[in-house]
């Protein structure tokens, strides 16, 4: 698959709204929220109902004031008090409904475009998400998608209804004198127009600079939550809330910058009011002094002008968040199409019909088989692979390996040798540099993700423990596992004496990150997680990691044994070549390059990798 490759143009497959040029992401990211014509209509006619509301309110207030100083019969002012209780009723009462409509619009949009994005990352290679760093996929996938949701309430509604509400304003007011109607509509455009442009312009900078520091802010954070025993325990916590509290200083800076382009699209909007205030007010004065017009017409003229330059002083705020929702909907369109190409289909009906016979689940404290996507069983192979995580610059080079079911291959290295590098690569996580990743022949990139899923399953050292329980932790793997099947594997991984002990067994609910576990029993539950996954193969990352060493041996030793047991492909990286006695083969990586491992290469390799945040 080659990186520059385009997304296919499949309109059935999930996010296939996303298909086409790049040039328009924004556009793409408001037909993924499933916006329809009919539900904005009606949060611009209730938009507009209000403020005409509002106009008119102001106009009829102003005559009714008018008139009554003139003393006239009481009942000659009952249709004008009337028209005032009608028209402030209407305004609050229209103003409810348009926030309900446009925000159920939104929120509605918001949702279908969150859910649409999670399949389009799911259905493809695992490069997207694996792309970037975490912090900034959860900046995408959160604030990111509500911007473009903001587009709705705070861009789009605001600048259909001002323009409903210039063209209407002018024309009311012309009605009244031709001349004023038309100073009015200058004003008003002046306002529409100058705002906006001078916000846009301004907040292209600011906003770059701002959607940057928070993808560094966020990034930063989630570093330091994830590894904050590690970074205390090495006194590098530090240092880290150092950068961070740099990175929020210079986020802090970058939003101040925003909202200087605010104050003087502000400056135009007063401007635009008081002009238009004089300009009537000259013109109906002289159309007043001619005989013209009545005194109640030139009240009417001259107020009703400033409410309906409510409508158009937010049309700032709208170009900014224009501006905002269209980085964001960048963002957005370029995670989800990392990782697509013409050939790697959503769903390959054919490979979900493949034959495979290792399913993996749990009964009894053996593995079985179990029901779940089939992959195409037989040898995964790398050949002359060359892969990285930035374009340009791959960590390993000219890889051959092959992984045979029941067979257990060890990798040993130091620190920043690319064993992590290799085992997403394997895994289908990396598209390669050069080179190959197949199985039975037919190469990864090609299989649905289903079947990628059940070819091989990588569990890495920094693998997330979510806020559930514990059976659900290993329903990440494997969502027909049952009770029964969990105690068991939780068993064979050395965990029916922590399970025993905990308030409500299974159904405990773990911490976020698994800050109620310690670190072998962190490692632990995601070796269970990888036995009970569905997958021929197992990529495990650093299992005996925050275990001694005999534990370390005798784990490994277990696992190995399973893999052999049950036909499954095994492959272990670990700093410690002794605890890969049982391995069939043991390999060591060094300098990006594949050797096979020597004696000297059984003492213990420096510690692990440097956290995310350095």
């Amino acid at each position: 698959m080659s990186r520059g490759a385009q997304p296919s143009d499949r309109a059935t497959e999930p996010g296939a709204a996303l298909e086409g040029p790049v040039h328009h992401p924004l556009r793409r990211a408001i037909g993924l929220t499933g916006l329809r014509l009919g539900q904005l209509a009606a949060a611009v006619f209730f938009g507009a109902l209000t403020q005409a509301a509002s106009v008119a309110l102001a106009g009829t207030s102003a005559w009714l004031i008018v008139r009554a100083s003139q003393m006239p019969p009481v009942l000659s002012l009952q249709v004008a008090v009337v028209g005032v209780r009608a028209f402030g009723i209407t305004r609050g009462v229209s103003r409810y409904v348009e926030r309900l409509t446009a925000h159920r619009v939104a929120l509605g949009g918001m949702t279908n475009l969150r859910v649409r994005l999670y399949e389009r990352m799911a259905a493809g290679s695992g490069a997207g998400a694996a792309a970037f760093r975490r912090g900034d996929v959860l900046a995408r996938v959160g604030a990111d998608i509500d911007d473009v949701g903001d587009l709705v309430v705070r861009g789009i509604i605001p600048a259909l209804v001002a323009l409903v509400l210039v063209v209407g304003s002018s024309l009311a007011v012309g009605l009244f004198w031709p001349p004023a109607g038309l100073a009015v509509f200058a004003c008003l455009a002046f306002v529409a127009v100058g705002g906006p442009l001078l916000t846009f312009r301004s907040a292209r900078i600011s906003e770059l600079k701002a959607s940057a520091a928070r993808a560094e802010v966020s990034a930063s954070a989630l570093g330091i939550i994830e590894n904050a025993s590690e970074l205390r325990v090495t006194g590098q916590l530090p240092q880290a809330e150092a950068v961070l509290k740099a990175q929020e200083k210079r986020l802090a800076a970058a939003v101040d910058a925003a909202a200087k382009p605010s104050a003087l699209a502000g400056a135009v909007t007063e401007v635009g009011s008081g002009l238009a205030l004089i300009l009537t007010l000259v013109l109906t004065a002289a159309a007043w002094g001619a005989g013209a017009i009545s005194a109640t017409e030139v009240a009417v003229i001259v107020l009703t002008p400033l409410a309906a330059f409510e409508s158009v002083a937010g049309l700032s705020a709208a170009a900014a968040q224009v501006y905002k929702s269209r980085a964001a909907a960048a963002r957005i369109v370029a995670l989800a199409e990392a990782g697509h190409s013409p050939e790697a289909p959503v769903r390959g009906p054919g490979d979900a019909a493949l034959p495979d016979d290792h399913q993996a689940g749990s009964r009894g404290g053996r593995l079985e088989r179990s029901a779940g996507p089939q992959a195409p069983g037989g040898v995964l192979t790398a050949r002359s692979l060359s892969a990285g995580w930035t374009p340009g610059r791959p960590v390993v080079q000219g890889v051959d390996l092959k992984l045979a079911p029941g067979q257990a291959i060890g990798l040993v290295g130091r620190s920043g040798a690319g064993k992590t590098t290799l085992l997403a690569a394997l895994a289908g996580l990396i598209e390669p540099e050069a080179g190959s990743v197949s199985v039975d022949g037919r190469e990864l990139s090609r299989l649905s993700s289903e079947a990628r899923g059940a070819t091989a399953a990588f569990i890495a050292e920094d693998a997330h423990i979510f806020a559930t329980t514990v059976l659900e932790n290993l329903r990440v793997a494997n969502g027909q596992l049952t009770e029964d099947q969990a105690v068991a594997v939780l068993g064979r991984v050395g965990l029916d004496g922590w399970l025993a002990g905990l308030p409500d067994g299974i159904g405990t609910l773990l911490g976020s990150g698994a800050e109620s576990l310690s670190g072998g029993e962190r490692r632990r539950l995601l070796l269970a997680r990888a036995l009970v996954s569905p997958a021929r193969h197992i990529l495990l990352d650093e299992p005996a990691e925050h275990l001694d060493a005999a534990a370390g041996r005798r784990l490994t030793t277990e696992l190995i044994a399973a893999a052999r047991a049950h036909g499954r492909g095994l492959l272990v990286v670990s700093h410690q070549a002794d605890t890969l006695a049982g391995a069939d083969l043991v390999y060591r990586l060094d300098g990006g390059r594949l050797r096979p491992a020597q004696p000297s290469d059984s003492q213990s390799e420096s510690q692990g990798r440097p956290p995310d945040w350095a």
